[in-house]
């Protein structure tokens, strides 16, 4: 029992001193401003007990099944003020707040809302700790509870145990080891001493903006964008890693990876293809009442960029923006063309989706039409495009010329976060390019 106490107030000793390197302004009027430490709790934590006499104190450690995230609370005046969550080198500014008072409890109350993926933070304030969960509104009560404290930056934990290895560069690796159903994937990381960043490519998406730590043979990593919760943990073995990844409350897996150059995922323009003797086509309302159509008069003579997505998928976010930058740094290049983008939605009404689709169209800025396809469900998606041998991955572009011809099909992203990413801006520019080119 003596080695627990030990190690426990060893513990708080070392935790004070680091945590109180960091202290939240005194003066503010509602959140204290700052940096802070949120976590979201897969699995609520339950301390191992051997004996009616084991203690255990954890607190400069994280505990086990909790996702760890970092943002920061900035006023604009006396009583507003926006949040920005950190993950790697992102930065998501959030200004869509409500702070109220709960009379029954007496405490202050606060809303973070993620419009774009209709979900949100909901927290008790009490000085600089928060307690409350995270809602995703567009699934059935899916909610998981949350915490954070003011003045914390670390991410997983403020120790500094020397790593046994960098495992910075890229690695090839398999997901759901423990099933016969695996994934490939490519992992590229970038390690600095104990600070660790990177992603996970795979032929539908990337893990986007992953951040954490190396602790001698072990790492963790995590990302948390309002969409989706990414809890990676490994262990380092010679030339490989073995781990497990979490994602939100439900789902997790079993994971392994080894450094070689010459792994491959599959090309993304050859995956998905179009079916012989047959043409794409659709008949819809736009959420404005507006009728769209292909083939129609409205679309000849134009490059035809049809993307399959979701307002609930962040690489479907990704190419959204992707677009949005492309056709406003191209102003001539943006007449050839007409993007539409096909949304799978998890509402279940109609009606419901197409009023988010006209929020999330008018919050990202979109300049292209955002039509309600279906349910978020592949094969739904691959009923609806049923000139495609497949619909594998949220989201897919289909690229087609001025002759309604299509030129390209390209499954997945390779979003921001990853190595790709400036490639496939080049290679998408001289396509565009050599389509505006034909007649």
């Amino acid at each position: 029992m003596y080695k627990y106490l030990a190690a426990g107030l060893l513990s708080i000793f070392l935790g004070a001193h680091l945590s109180g390197c960091l202290t939240a302004e005194s003066s503010f009027t509602r959140v204290a401003p700052g940096i802070w430490r949120g976590v979201l709790e897969l699995e609520k934590f339950r301390i191992p007990v051997n004996d009616k006499d084991t203690v255990i104190l954890i607190t400069d450690q994280f505990k086990e099944n909790e996702l760890p995230f970092n943002f920061e609370v900035t006023y604009v005046d006396n009583e507003r003020f926006y949040v920005e969550i950190f993950n790697g080198t992102e930065r998501i500014r959030l200004d869509s707040i409500q702070y109220g008072r709960d009379r029954t409890r007496a405490r202050d109350t606060m809303n973070i809302h993620f419009p774009e993926y209709q979900s949100y933070l909901h927290a008790e304030i009490r000085g600089g700790v928060m307690q409350g969960e995270w809602v995703v509104t567009s699934k059935e009560n899916y909610r998981i509870p949350f915490y954070a404290h003011a003045g914390r930056d670390y991410r997983f934990t403020p120790l500094t145990e020397s790593p046994e290895a960098n495992i910075s560069g890229q690695w090839a690796a398999l997901f759901g080891t423990e099933t016969t159903d695996l994934e490939k994937a490519i992992g590229e990381f970038k390690q600095v001493d104990n600070h660790l960043e990177g992603t996970f490519r795979t032929e539908t998406g990337d893990y986007r903006f992953l951040e954490g730590t190396v602790q001698g043979r072990k790492f963790w990593l995590s990302c948390f964008d309002g969409a989706h919760a990414f809890l990676f943990s490994g262990s380092i073995k010679g030339d490989s890693l073995q781990g497990e990844f979490r994602s939100g409350k439900h789902y997790r897996t079993l994971w392994t990876a080894w450094r070689d150059p010459n792994f491959q995922l599959g090309n993304p323009d050859s995956l998905t293809q179009l079916k012989k003797n047959t043409d794409i086509s659709f008949n819809l309302k736009t959420p404005e009442g507006r009728t769209l159509a292909f083939p129609s008069k409205d679309l000849d003579g134009k490059i035809k960029i049809f993307t399959v997505m979701g307002t609930w998928c962040p690489n479907c976010r990704d190419e959204q923006v992707f677009l949005t930058k492309y056709l406003q740094q191209n102003p001539e290049a943006a007449k050839d063309i007409a993007v539409v983008a096909f949304a799978f939605e998890r509402h279940k009404d109609p009606a419901l989706a197409n009023a988010h689709l006209l929020e999330y169209k008018r919050k990202m800025g979109i300049p292209f039409d955002i039509v309600y396809a279906g349910r978020s469900d592949k094969d739904e998606a691959s009923r609806f495009f049923s000139a495609l041998n497949k619909v594998m991955a949220f989201p897919t572009m289909i690229i087609i010329d001025k002759q309604n011809k299509v030129s390209r099909i390209h499954t997945g992203f390779d979003g921001p976060a990853t190595s790709r990413y400036a490639d496939f801006e080049k290679e998408f520019s001289t396509l565009i390019e050599t389509l505006r080119k034909e007649q």
